[in-house]
């Protein structure tokens, strides 16, 4: 997928490019550019960095990766924290389009980012993470490139708490849990959702509601594979292929394979992002993904927690992986 969200220490990330949380002055420092120069090679990386000699805040440079895995370091200097009133968040924006546009240049197809600022500069690290988020889905929204977030642990990962709370009260009204017990050797999975059928919302068929599947057309499109609904609901909508591919953080490639397979069969993650990119309602996405031989369950936070953002009518892929990261699930996207 175009944007992945990892745990994982950023001087191992195998890409063309890691990008370097840097001072203006370009020395070795503490935290992520103190490990980046330790792993690269301290005294080749210094000296390569002292040849371009500075770089202002937000903006970013270039020096080759020396020891670490990935070809280059793209070095950018995030804004140091003043309380908010200073236009930081535009200028930790830059640093991420900054180095993205210096990547793109130079023809690169992958890029690892650090939480830039979030360290030593004291960037409150929800505000940095919505930052990243907003300026790398941007990017990914214009030009094709696979872009890591790379987040050291899970603390360093603070959703906004806002989100994070009613996603969480979302999962507690919604979610149930699987039980598992052995009976004659069988083994039986149920869930409570089928022993307390009131706790499920009832399911009306209303012609006259937006959003809401029509018999007519359902019976119509009995056969319908996966690919061939996808392919239609794109034309119904008068939408471009590329727009509905990367809103769905999917790549070119996979893409073409779904629209010269009809019988392509997608993943779980994969056909939940394509009903994202298309806006498309509860009951449309569970249309969709049926045909791709999945449905919603109320046993899976993954499900739940899309769900909710269906709900809200929040149909940013990027921020919806935001949360799943948060909850410990999988992305949307291809897998």
């Amino acid at each position: 997928m175009p944007l992945q969200i990892i745990r994982d220490d950023i001087t191992r990330v195998k890409a063309d490019a890691i990008v370097n949380a840097a001072n203006s002055g370009l020395k070795e420092g503490g935290g992520v550019c103190g490990a980046i120069f330790a792993a690269a090679g301290a005294e080749p990386l210094q000296a390569a960095c002292d040849a371009i000699g500075h770089c202002d805040v937000s903006q970013a440079v270039m020096t080759p990766g020396f020891g670490l895995p990935a070809r280059y370091i793209i070095h950018t200097v995030g804004p140091v924290w003043r309380g908010g009133s200073s236009g930081e968040e535009a200028l930790l924006y830059d640093c991420y389009r900054h180095s993205l546009e210096l990547a793109r240049q130079h023809r690169l197809a992958s890029i690892a980012f650090p939480l830039i600022s979030s360290g030593i500069f004291l960037f409150p690290k929800d505000r940095a993470l919505r930052v990243a988020i907003a300026a790398i889905g941007d990017f990914l929204l214009q030009y094709e490139m696979i872009v890591h977030l790379v987040i050291f642990d899970q603390s360093s990962f603070v959703l906004t708490e806002k989100v994070f709370s009613q996603v969480q009260q979302f999962i507690d009204d919604h979610y149930v849990e699987e039980y598992t017990f052995s009976r004659n050797r069988g083994q039986y999975v149920y869930s409570l959702e089928w022993l307390e059928p009131k706790a499920l919302p009832a399911v009306k068929e209303t012609v006259s509601d937006k959003g809401k599947r029509h018999l007519d057309d359902v019976l119509k499109q009995l056969d319908e594979t996966f690919p061939q609904m996808l392919l239609r609901l794109i034309d119904e909508r008068g939408l471009r292929d590329v727009d509905v591919y990367k809103k769905a953080n999917i790549d070119r490639k996979l893409f073409s394979k779904i629209r010269g397979d009809s019988h392509y069969r997608a993943s779980r993650q994969t056909a939940l992002a394509f009903a994202i990119a298309l806006e498309l309602s509860l009951d449309e996405t569970r249309d969709l993904l049926g045909k791709a031989g999945y449905a919603l369950s109320r046993s899976s936070k993954f499900d739940v927690i899309v769900e909710y953002f269906i709900e809200q009518k929040n149909y940013n892929v990027f921020e919806i992986n935001e949360a799943l990261f948060a909850f410990d699930q999988p992305l949307l996207g291809a897998t």
